[in-house]
């Protein structure tokens, strides 16, 4: 038996393992949590699989006639090969993956259960997100995250402010524009509780890869809970540096472009940031939510997202910042 070494096909073999190996994760199409993803995923392997077959059929017969039966074909027989096989057999397999493919269109656009609505605008370059409980007056206000509960389909409804961004969860379902001056309409049915990870799959500007946003999908027991806390103020600050903070917040007017719930701050030209700590990252994906990556964007955020609107507060002295970042870090 010849060592894996020696094994010609063993180079292929392992490349085939590192590109399936790299399919699973929280972005990926190939790792379904849900009933839109998991259409999308089987459509791949169906499509992969005709694609094999068109290959293995054009290639095998090049091989047949070129090293196994090499012989001058008869002009009827060359006719006969070019109609059977150059136009006869790919139309049919392509047929058949175009049926199938469009055949699943409808599903992609299903309309939601009516138990949740979520509004998301893409903005410059981030995310505003607005969720709408069934019989909701007013909408539940958050941004850069989307969370869903699991076992129902939610209408996803999505605008732009200024360019065309696009929304897309990989692992949830299929992408859709999000064009100015437009709404459009999609729905997700999230099976699978965890976290995954969305992108703007539309270049939209210089901080256009920096557009990422977390999607999280709940049990509806804890979807419920969730949202409930997410509907309240924000919590009070209970330290003597984040009342600081607190204080230092408003006196330097970001009240005027964000807004927390149950204080003075009620902008909206950037993020809300009412329980801005409860959230998987900052800024969109590009940073973690920890103290020194809010000092960071506090400080310079065009040097982490370029183009980014927020002014920098590098003229402030350390020990202000700090304690900004730590009354942020406490809005859980």
């Amino acid at each position: 038996m010849r060592s894996p070494r020696m094994w010609p096909g063993g180079p292929v073999l392992i490349c085939a393992i590192l590109v399936l190996a790299g399919c699973d994760g929280p972005q990926s199409v190939l790792a379904p949590g849900g009933e839109d993803a998991f259409v999308l995923a089987n459509l791949f392997w169906f499509l992969l699989a005709g694609a094999v077959v068109l290959w293995c059929a054009m290639n095998g017969l090049m091989f047949y006639v070129t090293r196994i039966n090499p012989r001058e074909l008869s002009e009827r027989g060359a006719q006969a090969l070019i109609l059977w096989g150059g136009i006869a057999f790919p139309t049919v397999v392509l047929a058949g993956l175009l049926f199938y493919a469009l055949s699943i269109m409808p599903e992609q656009r299903a309309e939601g259960d009516g138990g949740l609505r979520v509004e998301v605008t893409g903005e410059q370059w981030w995310w505003r997100v607005a969720y709408w409980p069934e019989g909701a007056d007013e909408p539940i206000i958050s941004a850069n995250e989307v969370r869903l509960p699991a076992g129902s389909r939610s209408e996803i409804t999505l605008e732009a402010d200024k360019v065309i961004h696009s929304f897309w969860v990989p692992s949830l379902g299929g992408k859709s524009d999000m064009i100015p001056g437009r709404t459009n309409r999609m729905s997700l049915a999230p099976t699978v509780p965890g976290l995954y990870r969305g992108q703007c799959a539309e270049y939209c500007g210089e901080s256009h890869a920096k557009m990422a946003f977390t999607a999280e999908v709940l049990t509806p027991e804890d979807f419920a809970a969730w949202l409930d806390a997410e509907a309240g103020p924000a919590v009070p600050p209970d330290t003597a540096l984040a009342r600081e903070g607190r204080a230092a917040f408003f006196a330097e007017g970001c009240g005027a472009c964000h807004a927390i719930r149950g204080t003075p701050a009620h902008g909206r030209v950037g993020p809300d940031l009412t329980h801005l700590a409860s959230r998987a990252t900052l800024a969109a994906g590009t940073l973690p939510m920890t103290g020194e990556a809010l000092a960071r964007w506090i400080t310079a955020p065009e040097s982490v997202k370029p183009g980014a609107l927020m002014p920098g507060y590098d003229h402030l002295p350390p020990e202000r910042i700090a304690a900004m970042a730590a009354y942020l870090e406490g809005l859980e």
